[in-house]
């Protein structure tokens, strides 16, 4: 059954509107994308279409990149990024798989079901096999393409695997998170498996090398292997700097003087990871690639600061809408630039990347209409203004309402008990519990989290549901407007109501007890058979299977598991 947010509308109260304005009779911008930017936005030095190297990295917290002040030594990126275009207006999601998905669809994830939590890895759930992905795209316009690293988008059939979603290679995990060394991964106590998957096999023998170069030594043998006269695409997802904090001593060694054991062991995870990024450019230079090449450097989510991550100024942190959630590290470095060696204030969001990066590879967008993602590369390559000029940044039907909301504090015409956030220009709105609202400082000294820090705490919001920030103004959220603008409050409210009447039914199925590892050789991987015929909508409701199948001990466990996950759901992050 389809989960939406409980919202009214009145045409009344569209004549209202007065602060900000746009044209109301417009088509949607859900569909409001270029139909052939390749024309005007590729710029002459393409004589043929460029490598993409397209690099993310996991809970890498916003102040955890040098240029951004950190005690943190990435050397790499600094460098990268000073001769590249900084992007400081990027905008990512605030958990792992929304991010993910909105990167390889272009699509807001009220429109793929992915709405709510993370894929998790007994969830009969993967990204929609009816979505055309960013590297199906780029194979259609004669890339190779490849996939090192975290994948996180389901995987409980074949078809959901890396290697049936248009990568030509894949080498990575397939959960959310696993030892650096030996890739094992517990969901839950007793339940754990081995993650590490070359294509659509179990890479055993990898066991005991550190995730971070083994990713980085993959990339290497893949552009060596490669002719840099053909176009290839490669995805680095690294698993850095996602917990379990684990780095090789070496790089620990280097922050001793660190008090904070967990900011310690983080800060040499990133500091790895810079160096395999500058591993990466080196084999780029090496094989002939670099010239003709684009690299991407984005973040997935905020950093978790209870594991050494700082989002530092901002509000929040990772699993919140606050812009220490939301806000990313993003950059792009590449000689094709017109415009080098400068700081972009231009909108940009994490769905940005599949118009653009399928444009610039001279692919074709006609054929995938919806699109929520603009090409923005006339903004990042010439310094033009971007084509985005709001986010949403999600609608969350199942997260736990608000105590304190109601559809009266929204107008009548949105219930402000749902979690929700969106940006329209300069303006944010938050709506239900956006999450942990404090700003926290870098967690340097050994007592951490002690009362000696100055932790900046907010009491005044935990009767509220609606806040509104002039992000331009006030990039901490310090000051919320709410009650001084109504007029812009019920503007947003508005686009939020516009947004939900385009959102499919939330995909977040209970939990299979088929997954558990054991049933499959001890290692997590596809565990649903192809004639299963079993399709999931809603909470975790399956439609009725097109195929009766008997009665066995392991369905009444799946019944079981079901009907405990809908309890307990609402309670998970």
């Amino acid at each position: 059954m389809a989960v939406y947010a409980l919202t009214g509308f009145s045409l009344v109260s569209l004549l209202s509107f007065g602060y900000l304005s746009w044209d109301w009779m417009k088509p949607s911008l859900v569909a409001n994308v270029a139909t052939d930017p390749m024309e005007k936005s590729l710029p002459p030095a393409f004589t043929r279409p460029p490598h993409i190297i397209f690099i993310l990295t996991d809970d890498q917290g916003y102040h955890d990149v040098g240029y951004h002040g950190s005690d943190i030594q990435t050397p790499t990126l600094d460098r990268l990024a000073a001769e590249g275009v900084k992007l400081e207006n990027y905008y990512i999601q605030p958990i792992c798989t929304p991010s993910r998905s909105q990167l390889i669809t272009g699509r807001y994830q009220i429109h793929t079901g992915l709405q709510h939590s993370i894929i998790r890895p007994r969830q009969p759930n993967c990204l929609p096999l009816d979505q055309v992905t960013l590297p199906q795209k780029l194979q259609e316009a004669g890339y190779s393409t490849h996939m090192v690293g975290k994948w996180h988008l389901g995987f409980y059939k074949k078809e959901c695997l890396p290697t049936r979603r248009g990568f030509d290679t894949f080498l990575g995990s397939l959960t959310g998170n696993v030892d650096y060394y030996t890739y094992d991964n517990c969901d839950g106590p007793g339940v754990c498996g081995y993650d590490l998957h070359e294509g659509e096999d179990v890479a055993w023998d990898q066991s005991g090398k550190y995730s971070t170069f083994l990713y980085a030594q993959r990339v290497s043998k893949i552009l060596a292997s490669h002719s840099p006269k053909e176009p290839i695409f490669i995805y680095v997802a690294f698993q850095a700097v996602h917990t379990p904090l684990q780095s090789p001593k070496e790089y620990i060694y280097r922050y001793r003087s660190m008090g904070n054991v967990a900011r310690r062991k983080y800060a040499a995870m990133v500091t790895c990871m810079d160096e395999a990024v500058k591993n990466i450019t080196w084999a780029l230079k090496k094989y002939g690639y670099y010239d003709n090449s684009v690299i991407v450097f984005s973040t997935d989510n905020g950093g978790q600061t209870f594991s050494g991550g700082s989002n530092w100024p901002l509000r929040g942190r990772k699993g919140t809408y606050w812009e220490g959630g939301v806000r990313g590290i993003g950059f792009v470095h590449s000689p094709l630039i017109k415009r080098k060696r400068r700081t972009s204030w231009a909108l940009v969001h994490i769905t940005d990347w599949y118009p653009t990066l399928v444009s610039l590879a001279r692919g074709n967008l006609s054929n995938v209409p919806g699109l929520d993602g603009y090409n923005v590369w006339p903004a990042i390559s010439e310094g033009k203004e971007s084509p985005r000029t709001e986010i949403l940044h999600n609608i969350d039907p199942l997260y736990n309402h608000a105590k304190y909301g109601s559809l009266e504090d929204g107008f009548g015409i949105w219930n402000t008990a749902v979690q929700a956030s969106i940006r329209v220009g300069e303006w944010k709105l938050l709506t239900g519990d956006p999450g942990y609202s404090d700003w926290i400082p870098p967690q340097t000294l050994t007592n951490f989290p002690g009362s000696w820090w100055n932790l900046e705490r907010l009491t005044d919001g935990l009767r509220k549901s609606v806040w509104l920030f002039n992000i331009t103004a006030d990039p901490y959220e310090r000051y919320d407007l709410s009650d001084q603008r109504p007029d812009v409050v019920r503007t947003l409210l508005m686009r939020l109501v516009h947004y939900n009447r385009t959102a499919i039914p939330v995909r977040y199925p209970a939990e299979n007890p088929r997954a558990h590892p054991d049933f499959n050789g001890g290692a997590w991987g596809p565990w649903a058979s192809e004639d299963d015929g079993e399709e999931w909508e809603g909470i975790g409701e399956p439609l009725k299977s097109r195929n009766k199948k008997k009665k066995c001990k392991i369905c009444k466990l799946r019944s079981f598991f079901r009907k405990l996950n809908t309890r307990l759901m609402s309670n998970r992050i």
